[in-house]
């Protein structure tokens, strides 16, 4: 079964019931559940903290359907790689983003990323295949 890696903008989405988004990004989650492994790594669940009170109440919300895998080595490397070519590029934030991290873990580990905003992943891991869900 394929893995996928679950970008925090889809997780936020669907358990915020977003007016936007949040209607695609569940059955896109919904859809992929079926047919792939979710995953999510410790960047997204550091993401997700920021909105959780406890981590027992954030453990809570992920329930036991998202994998949840470490960060390789090669991927922290990678990542740091995409942010200097960021910075040659222009970019002006002075830390990795945690695009990078996310967008590198799937390139490293061969993962697909689920995410609603695939234009950095795309500049920088032009190897990862991206799944959006459809534009409201």
């Amino acid at each position: 079964m394929p893995a996928i890696l679950v970008d925090t903008n889809i997780l936020v989405d669907a358990f915020t019931a977003n007016p936007i988004w949040g209607t695609a990004s569940a059955a896109a989650l919904e859809s992929l559940a079926d047919r792939a492994t979710l995953v999510i790594n410790p960047i997204i669940y550091a993401e997700l903290s920021a909105g959780a009170a406890t981590m027992e109440a954030l453990n809570k919300f992920l329930g036991s359907e998202f994998r949840r895998d470490s960060l390789p080595w090669e991927a922290a490397f990678l990542a740091g790689k995409a942010y200097s070519q960021y910075r040659r590029r222009g970019g002006v934030k002075t830390s990795p983003l945690s695009d990078f991290f996310i967008g590198a873990h799937a390139a490293v580990m061969q993962m697909q990323i689920l995410t609603r905003d695939p234009k950095r992943n795309s500049a920088y891991f032009p190897t990862v295949e991206l799944i959006s869900p459809i534009s409201p």
